[in-house]
């Protein structure tokens, strides 16, 4: 017996310049169109949030695959991850250079099984295995982004929080979390980390429990924000764990936050479906990019111009 699907897709949780408004609405609504339209057909969760995922990366707007921040050596260094539900079998990479599209290879990852979590020139050989071809590390880097790592070359105290700042023109982390006909649950995230960081530094996006989680008896929540900070609460698994009892998604966040707030005074933004395919957004920050459509027909889109 099908169920109806539910979909949520994220650019980001930052204060977005009102002249990025529009970029950050139009490329989610995109990505969400094309994840929708896997699961109309019939798609699997897993399916919808990797598409989804792969075209927010191919969007220069955003902080993942081509657009990132660039690391202290001017390089481009990208993490990606999804998760399933229901086999709880996961597939990440980190640190990876030369791929245009990192939940791809997650999802070889994931695909392959013999191992979770690949890093660096590991990652790039099992790339080169499973046949996804590496591209120029030249081709990530937008002139936004190389503007940028010039600005804090000759600044030489940049600060990795300073992003969040109304001035930043940045884009964001991007991820996606959807629940299919079948009942079935997955999320996929993918993103360039921090400016400015150092060379290797890998934040809360791959890692399970943090940036991302799903577990079918309860729901897959999607992270973003400053890494640090929301890797320390585990936020992904604390935010599907407040699901327990089956409790209202938007109690569950807001209980979430109160957590990433009173103890480490985090900036970040969730985007959330438990099994029932009800689906909640929360945020810290001024602004965070989405895209959603619930089981029961909700939908939302942010941000808006009068925002």
């Amino acid at each position: 017996m099908s169920v109806q699907p539910a979909l949520a897709v994220h650019g980001g949780a930052w204060d977005i310049p009102v002249d990025w408004l529009e970029a950050h609405r139009d490329g989610c609504r995109i990505a969400f169109e094309a994840g929708w339209k896997s699961l109309a057909d019939g798609g699997s969760a897993l399916d919808a949030c990797e598409e989804a995922v792969r075209i927010l990366e191919d969007d220069p707007t955003f902080d993942a695959g081509r657009g990132a921040f660039l690391n202290r050596e001017g390089d481009v260094e990208l993490d990606a991850a999804l998760m399933r539900g229901d086999t709880l079998d996961i597939g990440a990479v980190a640190a990876v250079r030369g791929i245009a599209n990192p939940i791809q290879l997650a999802r070889q990852v994931l695909e392959d099984g013999s191992h979770i979590f690949l890093v660096g020139s590991g990652a790039r050989l099992f790339a080169r295995e499973v046949g996804i071809a590496g591209c120029a590390p030249a081709e990530l880097v937008v002139p936004r982004e190389l503007d940028r790592w010039k600005q804090a070359v000759e600044a030489g105290n940049f600060r990795p929080d300073s992003a969040f700042g109304p001035s930043q023109k940045k884009g964001g982390t991007v991820g996606a979390v959807a629940r299919d006909q079948e009942g079935r649950l997955a999320v996929a995230i993918s993103t360039g980390g921090s400016p400015f960081k150092r060379v290797g530094r890998v934040g809360d996006s791959p890692l399970v429990g943090c940036g991302f989680y799903a577990d079918d008896e309860l729901g897959a929540a999607c992270c973003t924000g400053l890494g640090e900070a929301i890797a320390k609460v585990v936020l992904a698994r604390l935010s599907v764990e407040e699901l327990r009892g089956d409790q209202e998604p938007e109690a569950a966040l807001k209980r979430a936050f109160e957590v990433l707030e009173r103890r480490v005074k985090g900036l970040a933004g969730v985007i959330l479906v438990d099994r029932r395919g009800r689906i909640a957004v929360d945020f810290n920050t001024p602004h965070m990019a989405y895209t959603f459509r619930d089981a029961q027909g909700r939908s939302g889109s942010a941000p808006d111009q009068g925002e």
